[in-house]
């Protein structure tokens, strides 16, 4: 099963989104900076402030895609307030897997 999430840094007032299949050891690979360069290792404040889990692998890459392509911090913050968007999107893009 598969994982998506959005950290969110307020040093820096910006959200991650990200998809992968163990959740706790990606956390501990941003915390670290692991992969030098790469967009986490700006701050040291990343916090997770959204999961969606138990989702085929496919159908998290789907979905981080498409909220990466909405560009909108608005669309973020609203995802984590309202739950309910959070199954229109698993329902939406399983249809799509299959």
């Amino acid at each position: 099963m598969a994982f998506v999430y959005i950290l969110k840094s307020e040093s820096l007032e910006k959200f991650y989104v990200g998809s992968c299949i163990n959740l706790l050891e990606r956390l501990e690979e941003h915390q670290s900076k692991k992969y030098l360069g790469s967009f986490t290792t700006a701050a040291s404040d990343w916090q997770l402030v959204f999961k969606m889990d138990n989702l085929d692998y496919s159908q998290a890459r789907n979905i981080e895609a498409h909220i990466k392509k909405m560009k909108s911090k608005v669309y973020i913050e609203n995802l984590i307030k309202f739950p309910e968007m959070t199954q229109k999107l698993i329902v939406r893009f399983l249809e799509k897997h299959q």
